[in-house]
């Protein structure tokens, strides 16, 4: 397909909502920005952009948000170059204090002419469908947690307090023998013990549901090499997979330390150099997975049954740098536990260099 020359290209920028778009458009050797409000349906969408102009001649962006990425895939069926801008990396200027749905996508329609946005990458129908299986997991956990801590704050209100390990077998026979002596009292505790029961059958079915995918395209070599390290099980390593799907557009460590959110914010100017908590900018699912995994390294580096039975199948050179990478890591952990006191500040911390680490074996 022959290039067009930038300044036959139209522009159009989108503010889309669940039953509307707001479009901003610069036609060729114009300035000027033309604005109309179209409904979100296909076909609306579909004459909208049949009257621009031909299709190879169309740029159009919208942000990323609740409505996913059906217009991205359905411009791009349609043959219109549409990318999805991730809204925290769009630049704002702080005085401005109007926001409307006209003045969004006219600032998208500008900045995308200019080439000033960060476009994130559209996953592929498949990819998509695995992450939100993994991540509808993630909402069971929370689901599961809310109603252990329900019943716990049940218990603790009636004066039933358990000192040891919770959730452990000892601790289900002591919930199971627990009487109140109010029928009441007694058919709530039933009932918080019953959603509890629920949510762990769904859990454990979900887990079962994404057990299928650790084999499968365009996954199972992902997760094969992934699984190899240290406190990343296959569930976890998909679960990376499934967030990240192409390590290699990152080009350095650093960047894809920066798309997890675990890098330091910075305010430095001139000789001054201020560095503080971290971004959290980034992929709270993939960071979230990455702390969890981290602190596995608190430990002295070992090869557990699981991790040896996990390793299986892999390449000796993949064994080879995860074993480095646990040995790093586990040095990291005891030094920096050493000098702060709060653990959860080491752990993301070793969660940053075992990004690296991931990140480094995905593109090897």
């Amino acid at each position: 397909m022959p290039s067009i020359a930038l300044d036959q290209l139209t522009w159009v920028g989108l503010d889309v909502h669940k039953l509307s778009i707001s479009a901003a458009v610069i036609l060729p050797g114009r300035d000027a920005i033309d604005l109309s409000t179209i409904s979100a349906d296909d076909e609306s969408v579909r004459r909208f952009f049949s009257r621009l102009g031909p299709p190879a001649s169309l740029r159009a962006v919208y942000e990323a948000g609740p409505t996913g990425y059906h217009l991205q895939r359905r411009l791009a069926s349609m043959g219109v170059s549409c990318v999805v801008a991730a809204p925290s990396l769009i630049p704002r200027v702080p005085g401005d204090k109007v926001k409307t749905d006209n003045r969004d996508a006219v600032r998208l329609v500008r900045m995308l002419r200019a080439g000033e946005l960060i476009c994130i990458r559209v996953p592929t129908p498949a990819e998509e469908a695995v992450r939100d299986l993994c991540r509808a997991r993630a909402d069971m956990v929370c689901d599961l947690t809310r109603a252990r801590n329900r019943l716990t704050k049940f218990l603790l209100r009636h004066g039933e307090v358990w000192t040891k390990a919770n959730w452990s077998m000892e601790h289900r026979r002591w919930l199971a023998g627990r009487r109140f002596g109010e029928k009441a009292l007694d058919l709530s505790y039933s009932r918080y013990l019953a959603v509890i029961d629920e949510r762990e059958a769904d859990l454990a079915g979900i887990n079962e549901d994404l057990a299928l995918y650790y084999e499968r395209a365009p996954f199972a070599d992902t997760v094969l090499r992934l699984s190899c390290y240290r406190g990343v099980d296959r569930l976890g390593a998909l679960n990376v997979a499934a967030e990240v799907c192409d390590f290699r557009r990152f080009a350095k460590a650093e960047n894809f330390a920066g798309f997890t959110g675990l890098v330091p914010s910075e305010r430095s100017s001139g000789a001054s150099v201020h560095r503080g908590a971290m971004t959290k900018s980034g992929n709270v699912h993939l960071r979230t997975q990455l702390i969890e995994s981290a602190w596995s390294y608190r430990h002295r580096p070992s090869v557990g049954a699981r991790l040896a039975a996990r390793q299986a199948g892999a390449s000796a050179e993949t064994i080879a740098r995860a074993w480095v990478a646990q040995q790093r890591l586990s040095r990291r952990f005891a030094a920096l536990s050493a000098r702060k006191n709060i653990k959860s500040v080491v752990a993301a911390a070793v969660a940053r260099e075992l990004a690296c680490f991931l990140w480094a074996e995905m593109v090897a």
